[in-house]
């Protein structure tokens, strides 16, 4: 009698630890600056791995996530950056974009915007989770490609609009999470300007 004791009493703790563990991975990451940035990798625009630790350290990374290719505030927000990337540049920036698209819909975005820069695929949300950015259902998008053909885009998820910034020595300098897409490069550009002027 006592051994069954024992044993309900160990199953009951088995899964209070099981159910303990399981509210700590849903545990909300609330990144601040001065937290160490994550370290990530994701399939980039080209089909190719993109590793953040070939890049943390060698220039600023800005990392912006946004909701959705192809749509009209993550249209501009791209191309803001696209026509500032020479000034970014110059002050040591690597700018990444971010959304739960898939690759190949980067592919289609980057070409039919003319970026210069790299968009990476978070199709199951991971990196939002990491940096702490919500996530909300996905959906779809009926738009053309840069060759005017119609396509019919899903994606899992959408994330909110956040942009940080990744210093020199790998921590999260800036984190912006009311952002305006039609001034965030600019914003990004006079903070890094701020920063290097101390």
């Amino acid at each position: 009698m006592r051994t069954g004791s024992a044993a309900t009493l160990l199953g009951a703790l088995m899964l209070i630890l099981v159910g303990s563990l399981a509210a700590q991975d849903e545990k909300k990451i609330n990144l601040q600056t001065g937290d160490l940035a994550p370290v990530f990798t994701a399939t980039d625009d080209q089909g190719q791995m993109w590793k953040s630790v070939d890049h943390v350290g060698k220039k600023f990374v800005v990392v912006y996530f946004y909701p959705a290719d192809f749509t009209s505030g993550c249209r501009t927000q791209a191309q803001k950056f696209r026509d500032n990337m020479n000034q970014l540049s110059e002050k040591g920036i690597t700018v990444i974009g971010i959304s739960c698209d898939a690759s190949a819909t980067h592919a289609l975005f980057k070409k039919a915007e003319k970026l210069n820069f790299t968009l990476l695929a978070d199709a199951e949300g991971t990196i939002a989770k990491q940096f702490g950015v919500p996530l909300n259902k996905g959906g779809e998008v009926r738009t053309k490609d840069a060759d005017g053909q119609v396509v019919t885009l899903k994606r899992n998820f959408t994330a909110a609009r956040w942009t940080f910034i990744i210093g020199m020595d790998g921590n999260v300098v800036y984190k912006n999470t009311k952002v305006n897409p039609a001034v965030d490069s600019m914003q990004v550009g006079a903070f890094i300007d701020q920063l290097q002027s101390k």
